[in-house]
């Protein structure tokens, strides 16, 4: 039997219980055809990139699966015709990975940090660029200067007030 990792996308008004709902039937339809299901991760709710159906998020669940390609080729039918999934991708895999997927890992270390807005800057404060080499630039001049050296303005033609 050949080894997958397979992502879907579920509609974004679906409740937690429905989706766990779909991935218990997709687990059946697998182990129904001669396959296994090994790990299985709620990524949660997040945001599309683009509209996909109308929904601007979905929910994101991946699944482990040890399985023949037939038992694969029926959940895939399946998914095709539900309309509570949005997408799905399954990748041949040589071995399964170990311990959380990337995606579990990212949502530990926010959660470690305190989220995305504790960001530690170090001594530097907040917007703080340090001190950046400007290179050999002039000084920038005032308000007052910003057209000195450039001499009298001329009226620009097909314009109001300008020369016809």
């Amino acid at each position: 039997m050949a080894l997958y990792e397979h992502v879907f996308l579920a509609r974004q008004d679906l409740s937690q219980q429905q989706v766990d709902a779909l991935v218990e039937q997709y687990k059946g339809v697998i182990s129904a055809n001669g396959g296994s299901v090994g790990r299985v991760e709620n990524w949660g709710l997040k945001s599309l990139t683009y509209r996909v159906n109308k929904n601007r998020k979905a929910y994101y669940t991946l699944m482990d699966l040890n399985c023949p390609p037939a038992a694969l080729n029926e959940m895939e039918r399946q998914m095709g015709l539900s309309e509570d999934v949005l997408r799905f991708l399954t990748i041949k895999v040589e071995a399964h990975e170990e311990g959380p997927s990337a995606m579990m890992q990212k949502r530990e270390e926010r959660s470690e940090r305190g989220g995305f807005g504790d960001r530690d800057r170090g001594d530097r404060g907040p917007r703080s660029f340090g001190d950046r080499d400007r290179g050999d630039r002039p000084p920038r001049s005032f308000v007052g200067d910003a057209g000195a050296d450039r001499g009298p303005r001329r009226p620009r033609e097909g314009f109001e007030g300008g020369a016809e």
